[in-house]
């Protein structure tokens, strides 16, 4: 059987064709969208769970290469009094809880998606990596089977194809996967090259026999076209939970039954900037200040904002590790003497022993979900102590966000001027409508930020969470089914 996978930095989901229909698979116990979260009670931990549930083919040479790590989780168990069979890892929803039960205790990653093009990781870092993503897979596969057994779809009728090697069993044989057009907004196509050999790794190590990459602003546009009814240049903007990316479509009746479809992609452009750098960033702006951020020290100097800034931001892992290092316990130390407002240093310290940075930007995350249907908002902070409340409202929210939007419409202008290229005669690609989608283009303020960009063109809003996942989807039923 052929799915669409959307292993999104916020969310997961998977879509398969029926009756000519697109259909998302409910992940979850009522959605069909898993969150992109993953808890080990250690991180060696992982490495033994992705042992377990690989194919047969793969497990000699993964525990040849990581019998060290295979061998310390024996010990790991051990310690912590598991029992073999006892889980000790958990994706989506389960990792979350898992997280918020025991921050200060074992290994929790939110929206891998977002670290696999960084530069400069090293060959155990990328290992990890590859790890935190296969596991993820093989979770995310075997729920989509379980629900396809459950639906009485078990394939596609024919044994051949539903047999893989050495005689193991396919439900979900191959797989179109989103991807950003840039993972980084660094790095180049080296940190794209990176971000999908881990991505193609995971996926064969998941069980996929084959699998094929599609740029995400395309396959929301995809979707979309369905509905037409006559071409169209369509400028798609898809504002997801770790990048925004544009593309120039030309698209309809005329385009979407072709196979290459390389002559209707006009022009595309990527950035890492998405949902979780707004949560980042109005994190810093509207809770930070409750910990020391825009304080005095004694001597009337400004507090350092650093510290500050590496606490919320958990999408950087330079940052993050820097934040979790003994230099930085040892100078919230400092500043705590040095500080006219010590109590408030005393709460980033409180971050910084328990591990909490994590919670304190999905409380951020509460808030811009929040004020998309509201003007102002009280975020509880009791998390840190009790009663502690911030407010915020949508003009701290819009100030935060603000390099983040002008980024956003550069991308536009970019996508657009690519395009042009296409137009040699005048230089100029006007777009016929904008398509939005991806979950944080919720937010009022981006929405209108991508409305006033070209306030001539007509804005159409796609279904924000499930449009790239059936464009995907469709687009594995237009790549395999020839095959």
């Amino acid at each position: 059987m052929f799915v669409g996978f959307d292993y999104g930095s916020a969310n997961c989901a998977v879509g398969v064709m029926l009756a000519g229909k697109v259909q998302l698979l409910p992940l979850a116990a009522q959605s069909a969208y898993i969150p992109s979260t993953l808890y080990a009670m250690d991180r060696e931990l992982i490495a033994e769970a992705v042992y377990q549930g690989l194919p047969p083919e793969y497990k000699a040479d993964f525990a040849k290469k990581r019998a060290a790590q295979l061998s310390r989780a024996r010990i790991i168990r051990h310690e912590l009094d598991l029992d073999p069979d006892t889980p000790a890892v958990f994706v989506g929803e389960q990792a979350l809880q898992a997280y918020l039960e025991m921050p200060e205790e074992g290994f929790y990653v939110r929206s891998p998606k977002s670290f696999l093009g960084a530069t400069g990781l090293r060959p155990e870092q990328i290992a990890l990596f590859e790890d935190i993503v296969t596991l993820m897979m093989q979770h995310i596969k075997t729920r989509a089977e379980a629900v396809l057994v459950e639906k009485g779809i078990a394939g596609t009728g024919n044994a051949e194809e539903d047999t893989g090697t050495q005689g193991r069993t396919h439900l979900i044989t191959h797989a179109v996967i989103g991807r950003p057009v840039n993972f980084q907004g660094i790095g180049g196509e080296e940190s794209n090259q990176q971000a999908e050999a881990i991505l193609r790794l995971a996926a064969k190590r998941a069980g996929f026999i084959d699998v094929a990459f599609l740029f995400e602003p395309l396959a929301a546009g995809m979707d979309y076209e369905a509905s037409l009814n006559e071409d169209k240049t369509v400028l798609v903007v898809d504002v997801g939970g770790g990048t925004t990316d544009c593309s120039v479509v030309n698209m309809g009746p005329s385009h979407k039954d072709r196979r290459d479809r390389a002559a209707d992609c006009l022009g595309h452009s990527g950035q890492r900037i998405g949902g979780n750098d707004l949560d980042i960033a109005l994190a810093m702006n509207a809770f930070m200040p409750h910990f020391g951020l825009g304080s005095l020290m004694t001597n009337g100097k400004p507090m350092p904002s650093k510290p500050f800034w590496n606490a919320v931001a958990v999408n950087d892992i330079s940052a993050q590790r820097e934040f979790a290092s003994l230099s930085t316990r040892k100078l919230i130390d400092e500043l705590i003497k040095e500080a006219e407002q010590p109590q408030w240093l005393r709460r980033l310290l409180q971050v910084q022993q328990q591990q909490l940075s994590y919670q304190i930007v999905r409380l951020a995350e509460r808030a811009k979900i929040a004020l998309s249907e509201q003007a102002t908002t009280a975020i509880s902070l009791d998390v840190i102590e009790t009663p502690l409340c911030a407010e915020v409202n949508r003009e701290v929210f819009e100030q935060a966000i603000e390099p983040s939007l002008a980024k956003v419409e550069a991308l536009m202008h970019q996508a657009l001027q690519q395009a042009a290229l296409m137009y040699p005669a005048d230089g100029k690609c006007q777009p016929d409508l904008i398509y939005v989608t991806g979950g944080t283009a919720r937010s009022p303020a981006i929405y209108g930020k991508i409305a006033s960009v070209f306030p001539e063109v007509p804005v159409v809003v796609g279904d924000h969470f499930g449009s790239v996942t059936a464009g995907l989807t469709r687009w594995a039923h237009t790549l395999f089914a020839q095959q």
